[in-house]
This record gives C-alpha cells, sequence and structure tokens, in this order.
C-alpha cells in the first residue's frame, strides 16, 4: 500500500449562502463562517458559484479571496462567464464540476472525456495563470486516464453515490461504490494526479475514506453545516477533523 500523504480538510461554505438568501439581506455571511471554520482548523474553503447564484455570490468570492488566510477553492462551470471571474479572483484552485440549473446538488461527476475538446484548452488557461486545477469526476477509470491526459493536476472523486448507499442502507451496492473509490483512488495517484473526494460525507464515511492513503483533501460542507445549527460551526470543524484524522490513522497503520 502506498505511504499515506498528510490529510486536508475543506469546508464548503455554500449552505451558509443559502440560508442567508431564503431572507436576503447579508447573515448569516458566509466569509464570517469561512474565518471561524479555519480558527476551528479548517486547511482550506470551498464554494461554488453557480450561473443562477443561488447561494454564493460575485462578492462572496472576491471577499472570501481577500479576507481568508486559507486556500480558497472555486468550485465552477467550465463557462467563459466563470473563466472571467476565476482570472480576476485568482483563488487557490478551481475545481470543473457539471451543472444544470434545475438540480438541487451537483448530481454527477463531469463527464471529461466527452467533453475533452472543449476543457483542454481551459484548463490550460488556467494552468497558465498559475490557478491549480482539479476535476470533480466519477471514480470511473476512463474519467480518471482523460483527466491526467488533459493535465488537471488533481481529481476530486464524487462520493455520493457511495455515501447514498450507505445512508439508505443499501450495503451490496455501498460496497460495489466504495470498491470503484478505492480502485479509482489508486489508478488517479499512480497517474500522477493529487487525488481529492467530496460530496454527501458525514463522520463516519469521512473517517473510512480518510483511510485510503491516497486521499489528500476532503471537501465537506452540507452535513457540516446541516450539524453546525445544532453544535455550532467550529464544534462540527473540530469533530470532522477528529473523525479524518482516526481514518488517517488507520492508513497510517497500514503504509
Amino acid at each position: 500500500m502506498s505511504t499515506a500523504l498528510p490529510l486536508r480538510l475543506g469546508v464548503n461554505v455554500d449552505h451558509i449562502a443559502t440560508l442567508r438568501n431564503a431572507r436576503g439581506g447579508t447573515r448569516p455571511d458566509p466569509v464570517r463562517a469561512a474565518l471561524l471554520a479555519i480558527e476551528a482548523g479548517a486547511d482550506g474553503i470551498t464554494a461554488h458559484l453557480r450561473e443562477d447564484r443561488r447561494h454564493i455570490r460575485d462578492a462572496d468570492m472576491a471577499r472570501l479571496k481577500a479576507e481568508i488566510s486559507k486556500p480558497l477553492n472555486f468550485e465552477m462551470a467550465a463557462t467563459a462567464d466563470m473563466m472571467t471571474i476565476s482570472l480576476a479572483t485568482k483563488p487557490h484552485a478551481v475545481c470543473l464540476v457539471p451543472e444544470r440549473r434545475e438540480e438541487l446538488t451537483t448530481e454527477g461527476g463531469l463527464d471529461v472525456v466527452g467533453q475533452h475538446n472543449a476543457l483542454a484548452p481551459f484548463i490550460a488557461r488556467l494552468n497558465d495563470a498559475g490557478i491549480r486545477v482539479s476535476l470533480f469526476i466519477a471514480a470511473d477509470p476512463a474519467q480518471i486516464e482523460m483527466a491526467a491526459r488533459l493535465r488537471a493536476p488533481v481529481i476530486e472523486i464524487h462520493t455520493g453515490a457511495w455515501c447514498d448507499a450507505v445512508g439508505d442502507g443499501l450495503l451490496g451496492k455501498a460496497e460495489s461504490e466504495w470498491q470503484r473509490i478505492v480502485a479509482g483512488a489508486a489508478l488517479a495517484r499512480a497517474a500522477g494526479l493529487e487525488v481529492h473526494a467530496g460530496h454527501g460525507l458525514d463522520y463516519a464515511t469521512a473517517e473510512r475514506i480518510a483511510a485510503l492513503p491516497e486521499i489528500a483533501e476532503l471537501n465537506i460542507g452540507y452535513y457540516m453545516v446541516g450539524e453546525a445549527l445544532f453544535v455550532g460551526l467550529a464544534e462540527t470543524v473540530r469533530t470532522m477533523r477528529a473523525a479524518m484524522d482516526r481514518g488517517r490513522g488507520k492508513a497510517a497503520g497500514n503504509g
């Protein structure tokens, strides 16, 4: 088994903005949440600027870049508008995700195989600007191999199908999806890609996936915002960090 990498926690603040936008105004402030998460141990902040601006807004991205002390991971669709904003914002990283306006949340991974001709110049331009590019994809060998060919330095494995199966008690499907993730992480690391993971993770699934030595970062948002309503955001970040550390300890023991 490969040596375990240091494991980072990226906290997604999208749904702080969702709550704010439900009433309008300025509160709760996603930038304040980001600062609190960092103080509690987050290694970076993730925010998805959607084309319909349903949660994060342009001003949020500018303020996050200006005010936080940790890396900003800018999730976005591969559109000309988002390219312009990302080049102006200059985040540490851009994670390219698929996006449909009618979806409640990102429903699947980016099809880099089918869209490689459009994505190649997009990725190259971000690379040239010094912005680290991540592709949010399923743990599928063809998608992983294409990501490497496109010279994206990072992939983020979409963990939603696995987390949903775990939550629904579908043990056979959960195990099948888990094995896809295990194999995909190993393949991506062997191809020289940095491997992240996210979507639907809670304390238990984060602890389990943290035991995969190839995973370098987990990006988690919706679950943590929900938990924060009951115990506070700082406590949620600390509890998630502890779960990840327990999982990573198992990886270190097997490395």
